[in-house]
């Protein structure tokens, strides 16, 4: 089922509880003495005794190591008062949410038809699907707890890392919870009776149409971009549009009642894009099949301190899945002065990182302990089950 999103607007002075708890965010990770504390062990402790206790990314001394993404007003300010804090779900109680997903509302950019939906109905098939015209409003539905989870595709085996994503899982005070990969064939669509050798146009997101460059060139067609791939299918069937096509799922022919002209058009067959399921709440990792956790930091100036922090994770036999470094917008370089002997600049970068570890395992609570000992700030964006599936 399909539900379109509609903006609520809210007034601060009158705002819910609930939504005052998620502007100010979730705290996933605790570190005491240099050991990683998780929401799930905190209980475990007598916390009068621990009056000390910051946010991950935080040193307990006097550094005062900034949050990575504190520059971004809508990030400012931590939430410390533990009781208010919503609950943990635990890793049966996702697992339960996903065969019985009548339950669950996720949202996605697009309309119906569009990949990040498929992504949506592939982790939970029988769950509510909202649209929303654009990522951020998805990510907000989710934060104002309008939906449950949302979707955000992160990168392509062909297009590589969607960068305007990363940026916006540092501005949203969310939690992967999960991750889907999603093998992607792309379809050519057009009115019931059109020929694809009679059409003049094609419609579809530019990167899509960037992957079907060579079957689009042999037609000899107009390249049109539209804003994603379904919406260009749902402009061709209400416009009726006999001289125009789009490039866009199969599912999507069927919910617009579209014909396939032709199928797996893209230039490289085999096309997959990886999904993340984003939530207010953390889960609880298990330990029946392999989890990932993905981190954001960044560094103190020195020589080797990359391989230092590389370094943390190879020694514990933690296996890293991937490494990305971007830019820092707010402050892109550094300046330093090295023995009075000129003035150097270099980027300043946040590296993103996936490894092959859960959280409640001793040697990545570890490798995270001394990883932050010489890292300015640091994140941990989710800890969540490997999607092992296509």
């Amino acid at each position: 089922m399909t539900v379109k999103y509609v903006p609520i607007w809210l007034c601060p002075n009158h705002s819910p509880r609930r939504h005052h708890h998620h502007q100010l965010g979730i705290i996933s990770d605790w570190v005491h003495k240099g050991r990683v504390l998780s929401p799930w062990n905190l209980r475990k402790l007598h916390l009068p005794r621990f009056q000390k206790l910051e946010c991950l990314g935080v040193l307990l001394d006097q550094r005062a190591v900034k949050f990575v993404g504190d520059e971004i007003p809508e990030l400012r300010g931590f939430h410390k008062d533990l009781t208010s804090l919503p609950r943990p779900l635990s890793t049966s109680e996702s697992f339960c949410s996903l065969s019985d997903g009548s339950k669950v509302r996720v949202a996605y950019q697009g309309v119906p038809g569009a990949y990040s939906e498929d992504a949506a109905l592939k982790t939970y098939p029988m769950c509510y699907t909202v649209s929303c015209e654009q990522t951020e409003a998805a990510l907000k539905a989710v934060e104002l707890s309008l939906v449950d989870k949302a979707v955000l595709p992160i990168e392509s085996s062909v297009g590589g890392s969607i960068h305007r994503n990363y940026d916006l899982l540092l501005r949203q005070r969310l939690h992967i919870v999960a991750e889907v990969h999603l093998v992607v064939d792309h379809c050519l669509l057009g009115l019931p009776g059109a020929r694809k050798e009679k059409l003049n146009r094609v419609l579809s997101d530019h990167h899509v149409l960037d992957q079907c460059e060579i079957m689009l060139n042999n037609l000899g067609v107009i390249k049109v971009k539209a804003h994603d791939t379904a919406g260009a299918a749902q402009i061709v069937a209400s416009n009726g549009l006999r001289d125009t096509g789009a490039v866009a799922s199969g599912r999507a022919a069927e919910i617009y009642g579209l014909d396939i002209l032709a199928e797996r058009i893209q230039d490289d067959k085999h096309v997959i894009t990886r999904f993340l399921i984003l939530a207010r709440e953390p889960i609880i990792p298990g330990s029946q099949r392999p989890h990932k956790t993905s981190i954001v930091f960044t560094l103190e100036e020195g020589t080797g301190v990359l391989f230092k922090a590389l370094a943390v994770f190879a020694l514990r036999g933690i296996n890293l899945l991937k490494l990305e470094a971007h830019p820092q917008r707010k402050h892109p370089l550094r300046i330093v002065d090295e023995n009075r002997k000129g003035t150097a600049k270099y980027f300043g970068y946040l590296f993103f990182m996936d490894f092959e570890a859960s959280m409640v395992e001793s040697r990545a609570q570890y490798a995270m302990g001394q990883l932050q000992e010489f890292a300015r700030s640091l994140r941990v964006l989710g800890c969540y089950p490997m999607d092992t599936t296509l």
